[in-house]
């Protein structure tokens, strides 16, 4: 299940933004984007997400940024000494015209802004942003259900022509002892040409056996049941998609063995756009919480 969420919190000395994305996933796996020595809201993010989702791959991402009243410039004094040191090095050799001040404080990590240096975080603003993450796993779940109510419908539509597919198929496999009666009576007159008298009590046990071997009426009512278990977790109220997924390999699973069983070209017909509807019901499953 696919979403975004955004949530902006601060104050005059501090500002944060939380984002969240969500992509479709067989479990739930979190990863967490977050700033040098907050690691400890990995553990909160966490147990707040779960709280809200069992699927997805889902990556978390903080910012922060310090307030306008915290905004200045600051010289890590400790970089600069060590480049200092090296631009003298420079100027002993041949050729070489030795750094501006300006140049010297362009190399990064020497010239900082107050944005950088997060490891003073008060407790009031640790907390705010503590709490600022179920508001971000709520949105998230809200934008999650928003798509899922959109899959719903494409959902059961699916479900709706694979029915139709199933009904098709059942009154093609109705005609099927009557035409195999008929195929095997033309096979019989073209190999013995008539020659070879074939009594009605033979020709109703090769019939009877075709017929058998070719019944796809268990795997109709099989199908049906498991049209019905979808419609049943489509309309309820928790997360389906393990199950639809299953559902789902069940429904291919019968709809082979349909199709190897048809001795009719239109009864085949029927079973591979069976196949290619369950194939387009199973992609679709893996969005589904």
């Amino acid at each position: 299940m696919t979403g975004f969420a955004r949530v902006e919190g601060g104050d005059d000395s501090l500002t944060w933004i939380w984002e969240a994305r969500s992509v479709n996933g067989k479990g739930l796996d979190i990863r967490c984007r977050l700033p040098h020595g907050l690691d400890q809201l990995e553990p909160v993010v966490r147990e707040t997400a779960g709280k809200h989702m069992g699927r997805g791959n889902v990556q978390f991402s903080l910012n922060l940024g310090r307030g306008e009243s915290e905004q200045g410039l600051t010289i890590n004094q400790a970089a600069f000494v060590r480049v200092a040191a090296l631009a003298r090095e420079l100027q002993e050799l041949d050729g070489i015209n030795p750094p501006s001040l300006d140049g010297l404080l362009r190399l990064p990590g020497v010239l900082e802004t107050g944005s950088q240096g997060m490891d003073d975080l008060s407790e009031e603003n640790l907390a705010a942003i503590r709490a600022d993450t179920e508001a971000l796993c709520s949105a998230l779940a809200a934008a999650r259900a928003e798509e899922g109510a959109r899959l719903l419908g494409l959902l059961n539509t699916l479900v709706t022509e694979i029915t139709g597919h199933v009904e098709a198929a059942s009154q093609s496999a109705g005609a099927q002892p009557a035409l195999i009666r008929e195929r095997l009576e033309t096979q019989i007159a073209e190999l013995t040409q008539g020659k070879v008298p074939v009594t009605e009590e033979k020709l109703a046990q090769e019939i009877t056996l075709l017929a058998t071997r070719a019944d796809v009426r268990e795997e109709i009512d099989r199908l049906r049941t498991h049209i019905a278990a979808v419609r049943d977790l489509l309309s309820g109220g928790d997360a389906p998609g393990r199950r639809l997924g299953f559902l789902c390999q069940e429904l291919l699973r019968e709809a082979n063995t349909l199709c190897s069983k048809s001795s009719d070209t239109g009864l085949t017909a029927i079973g591979l756009d069976l196949k290619v509807a369950i194939d387009r019901l199973r992609e679709q499953a893996l969005n589904v919480e």
